[in-house]
């Protein structure tokens, strides 16, 4: 995964995945069949790891809405401290295969849905209990994070400075205000 991840899928050798899970490549294709299955097995795995992220924001949050603005903090600190800088596999996996690649394309809606229905639900619950407006449309606004997010990542690979970027988290978290 953090192969392709820094690399991209073109730009990524079957050397370069043989190196990075220590396999051979016998090995590589009886395990996985071929570069595009690792490459989708990759991002079902940074999928799992980033809605745990969002989960564990949520968990250690003093509500949903707090949960989601410390989500997108960390990312602008992430970003800022360098290791965010690569952006979102997710968001670099569209870019660079979903429109000519219709499977890669279907693993990127489905891994983009997954998160989004993660952030519906912490505003669902955000509705519940009086954080955000009651005539809030939540799904609008998990696809408006989501795409906020997306967009935050791609504006801190050329320009990762700290003021930029936590001006347009707050332009983001604004639309949870009541």
């Amino acid at each position: 995964m953090q192969t392709f991840w820094a690399r991209g899928f073109e730009a990524t050798s079957l050397d370069d995945l043989c190196a990075a899970t220590g396999l051979g490549r016998s090995s590589l294709y009886a395990a996985f069949g071929d570069k595009q299955s690792l490459y989708l097995a990759a991002l079902s795995r940074y999928e799992a790891a980033a809605v745990g992220r969002v989960n564990a924001a949520l968990a250690n949050s003093t509500s949903p809405r707090a949960g989601i603005a410390a989500f997108v903090n960390r990312i602008v600190d992430d970003i800022v401290a360098g290791p965010g800088r690569r952006g979102c596999f997710i968001g670099n996996c569209a870019a660079e295969l979903a429109r000519q690649d219709p499977l890669v394309a279907a693993r990127v809606r489905a891994s983009m849905d997954r998160l989004q229905s993660t952030f519906r639900d912490a505003l669902l619950q955000a509705k519940g209990a009086g954080e955000i407006r009651r005539d809030a449309d939540v799904d609008a606004l998990a696809a408006f994070i989501m795409s906020g997010i997306q967009g935050l990542r791609l504006v801190g690979k050329a320009r990762p400075e700290r003021a930029l970027l936590e001006g347009i988290a707050g332009v983001m978290l604004r639309c949870l205000e009541r």
